[in-house]
This record gives C-alpha cells, structure tokens and sequence, in this order.
C-alpha cells in the first residue's frame, strides 16, 4: 500500500471491493496541512488504479473527521525565512493570484473525491469543520453521526468555502443561511435538510457506513461509474468550475481584507484559539476604520519577523 504522511489508504479487511481512505493526523483533528490535499489526490489515483476496489470510504483517526485547514501553519506561524506565504502575503502589493494558484491547487486535491471514478462515502464522526466540510462534501454521500458538527465558520471572517459545494448539496436558501451565519449543524439537522444521507448514533456509525459502502460494491465498477458521470456532469452544467474560481479569489480576499488581515493579526499576537473565540462568539467582527486601528495596535505587539 502507498504510503503517506497525512493519511493511508488500504483495502478493508473483511470485503477487498472497499477501500478505506483514514485521514491521520490525529493529534491536530486530522486539520489539512499544505500536503494533504495533494495526498487525497494521490490515495484516490491509487485506488482508481485497482479494479478490485469499487467505493472508497473517507474517515478521519481519532476523534474528529477533521477540523479544517491547519491555523497553526496558515494563520499563526510565519515562515522561518521571513518570506511570504501564498495565502496570507504581509508584501504590497498583494499577488492574488499567486493566492488563487496556492489555494486551487489544494481545492483541486480534495476534489478528487469528487471527480474519481468511484463512489466515496464520507464517514463523519466528531466535527467536520471548515475545510474539513468541503471534503466531506465533496464526496458523493454523506454518513454521520447524529452528534457530529459540520459547518464553516470561518465565512464569518477570513475564509470562503472554496470547494463551493454547499450549494450544490444543500440548495441555495440553506446554503446562504450557513454562509451568512458560520453556525454549526448536527448530524440530525444535516440529515434532516438532505445534507447528510444517512445520520445515526455515533456507535453505530461504522455499520450503516459499511453496510452502505457493500451494497454499492456489489455493482459492476462500469455501472457505477457511469451514473456517478451522469449526475456529476448535471453539477458541471450548472456552473460548479465557474464557482469554484470565483470562490477561491474570494477566499483570497477575505484573508487580505481589513477584517480579514485583524483576525490573521488578532491570530499571530493573541493565538488562534482567541482570534476563533471572537470570531464564533457572536460579537461583531471589526471592519474598515476599526480594523485599521487595531491591527496598527496589534503590529506593535507583534513579534517582528526574521
């Protein structure tokens, strides 16, 4: 089997026709760091390699499906060379597309759940947030368990879901209401609005998702991937590239907004877990003038870079 840093992929051990995609890096919530979505893509090559495989499940080791995109790398740390990071440029001007390659290349990795030839079931346990929601989405269906959160919070400041599959999974008006608020939703709530395809205790989550995952392994691999074709080219059709790019120079400028550079600020001098709190809380966000001032009053605190 191959083998990675942010993940494994190997066959399930009772019925071969099932592989299992495990994100592991259980000791940050399985967060994405810059090399995993690069190796989703390679676990899904490999998997679409081996005619023996029919459906990939995707779940996340430990207690969380995943929690987003690494903030301790994208958000706090700085790079040791004191050079710029393609998503968060502290130089002026800012390259936006330097950015939007950066980011479209890490949205393309996780899409490769969605383009492989083979169904993937996201098994979702614990939370499937920010980041981590667009993988989840962006496979073809959705087990949870009830207790399990999923959302993206960061579209309260400093992010943009650049997957874009909210609205294609969940319709425009909820979508928007998740958009515009950032909240959470259960397993429940999630199967509840057709989100999720399946919600049930935590404890029996491993059986309903392996029970789905072999009934779809008793088809023929040319079956599924013709359906799977289908019904991704009516997402196609209806504009999922052309949102996909919007999204992702969007994502870029929430994080080199005023708001959007105060919480990368707020980050950096107070932590990332205050910046969130703030961000979460209800409170309102700072933005134009308010912002200004208090990064000038956050950047005298800062440490000064290398």
């Amino acid at each position: 089997m191959p083998l990675f840093s942010t993940l494994r992929i190997d066959k399930d051990a009772s019925e071969p026709r099932i592989a299992r995609l495990t994100l592991s890096r259980p000791e940050k919530l399985n967060a994405i760091n810059s090399v995993m979505p690069d190796e989703i893509a390679m676990a899904i090559q490999w998997a679409e390699r081996d005619d023996e495989v029919h459906v990939v499940i995707v779940q996340g080791e430990g207690r969380a499906f995943c929690a987003g995109f690494d903030m301790q790398e994208y958000a706090e740390d700085s790079p040791a060379d004191g050079s710029d990071h393609p998503n968060r440029q502290e130089q002026q001007p800012w390259d936006p597309m330097v950015d939007y390659a950066a980011m479209m290349r890490s949205t393309q990795g996780i899409m490769s759940l969605f383009r492989s030839q083979k169904p993937t079931i996201a098994k979702v346990h614990g939370y499937s947030i920010a980041g981590g929601s667009d993988i989840a989405l962006c496979c073809d269906l959705l087990v949870m368990a009830d207790d399990a959160k999923i959302g993206y919070m960061p579209t309260r400041v400093w992010g943009c879901p650049t997957t874009a599959m909210w609205t294609y999974r969940l319709g425009a008006a909820r979508a928007k209401q998740m958009m515009f608020t950032g909240d959470l939703i259960d397993g429940k709530q999630a199967a509840a609005w057709g989100l999720a395809n399946l919600a049930v205790p935590e404890s029996e989550l491993e059986d309903a998702t392996f029970k789905l995952a072999k009934r779809i392994a008793g088809v023929p691999r040319s079956q599924l991937m013709m359906h799977k074709l289908v019904i991704n080219q009516a997402l196609m059709s209806m504009g999922l590239e052309q949102t996909q790019m919007f999204a992702n120079v969007f994502d870029g400028i929430t994080r080199h907004s005023p708001d959007g550079l105060w919480f990368r600020r707020h980050a950096e001098v107070e932590g990332f877990k205050s910046a969130v709190e703030w961000r979460d809380s209800g409170r309102p966000i700072p933005e134009g003038d308010e912002a200004r001032a208090l990064i000038a009053d956050l950047d005298k605190r800062r440490k000064p870079r290398p």
